[in-house]
């Protein structure tokens, strides 16, 4: 079946201002605001320590209610809505924060009392007018952060909020199919690049082509943000194809191309074998690890501009053998205290 930009259309008016209502309403309204977004059924997949829920009561229960009670005064801004067809349905894709003043614990993250901004992607897939299945990356390693824990070795990047997009791009703009199959294929074509890795030289890879010269890449907590293709490398690229080198993406959940923007993210994106040392400081442990990762692309020009990364680092470190959340309770007074 081929959607209409109509459809396509409404679905993204009704998710960008269901999800904004559904974190800004009193928490005795949660469960009816959240039923209008969402059906009952609803499987929800969503960032470590959260995980696999199934049905809109355990979404509720496990992330939605402890996140308003954690966020007084939560709100939620969007920087990017897009919406498009991926496998015989509706998908729509949304990059922002949910913001507050983080009062209460969340997760076993201490509360430091102040303003925080929880940014987050997410892959939303429609079925009969609502949410039927959702892909959310908050990300809670941020957060961590923000509360004033660092449980990593420093950043190579810049850490702070991601901006929202620079150009003339709107965050909620009417949908854009033809302009989407563009930078879809801009962004396609980069992916293969990337694909010609021989495993020894960067040089292998020709991205110069696929971005601007002066290109931002924000990472996710633990990689921080880059500029250009130089600081790509050594932020990212270098480190990750050093620890990781025979990854392999492509198993996604969702892939959307709308105007300049496009989204792909999968459950996991990426597999790989964790044998080289030194990404985020950690020495290599020879494990298989899944990464669930999205990637939020603005193209300008025919040029690859801007590319926000929600990854799931805290699951992704389990994988490798580290409990964040582990060790946080540890040094709050809870150890563990049997193998």
């Amino acid at each position: 079946m081929a959607f209409q930009s109509v459809d396509c259309d409404a679905a993204k008016r009704k998710v960008d201002a269901g999800l904004a209502r559904l974190a800004a309403c009193e928490a005795a309204d949660l469960a009816a605001v959240a039923a209008e977004i969402f059906a009952p059924d609803c499987r929800f997949h969503i960032a470590h320590p959260f995980n696999d829920l199934d049905g809109l009561d355990a979404g509720i229960a496990s992330f939605f209610a402890p996140l308003k009670h954690a966020f007084h005064h939560c709100s939620r801004t969007h920087a990017i809505v897009v919406a498009g067809e991926f496998a015989g349905a509706v998908m729509v894709a949304v990059m922002g924060h949910y913001r507050g003043t983080f009062t209460q614990d969340l997760a076993g993250i201490p509360a430091n009392h102040k303003p925080v901004w929880l940014r987050f992607g997410e892959i939303h897939r429609i079925e009969g007018g609502r949410i039927a299945e959702s892909w959310m990356l908050p990300d809670m390693l941020d957060l961590i952060r923000q509360a004033g824990i660092w449980p990593l070795a420093p950043s190579l990047g810049a850490e702070g909020m991601w901006p929202a997009p620079g150009g003339n791009a709107r965050a909620l703009s009417p949908c854009d199919a033809e302009a989407g199959r563009a930078s879809f294929d801009l962004v396609l074509a980069m992916h293969a690049a990337l694909g010609t890795f021989d495993g020894h030289t960067l040089d292998s890879m020709d991205l110069a082509p696929y971005w601007t010269p002066d290109f931002a890449w924000y990472g996710p907590a633990g990689i921080g943000t880059s500029l250009g293709l130089d600081g790509f490398r050594t932020v990212h690229q270098i480190p990750f194809l050093t620890a990781f080198p025979d990854r392999r993406g492509g198993q996604h959940v969702g892939r959307i191309g709308d105007g300049a923007f496009v989204v792909t993210g999968g459950w996991p994106s990426v597999t790989a074998t964790h044998t080289g040392d030194g990404w985020l400081g950690m020495p290599a442990t020879g494990r298989p690890v899944g990464m669930r990762v999205m990637d939020f692309y603005r193209c300008e020009n025919g040029l690859i501009a801007e590319n926000w990364v929600p990854l799931d680092i805290t699951h992704l470190l389990l994988q490798m053998g580290y409990d964040v959340f582990g060790r946080i309770a540890h040094l709050r007074g809870n150890p563990r205290t049997s193998l």
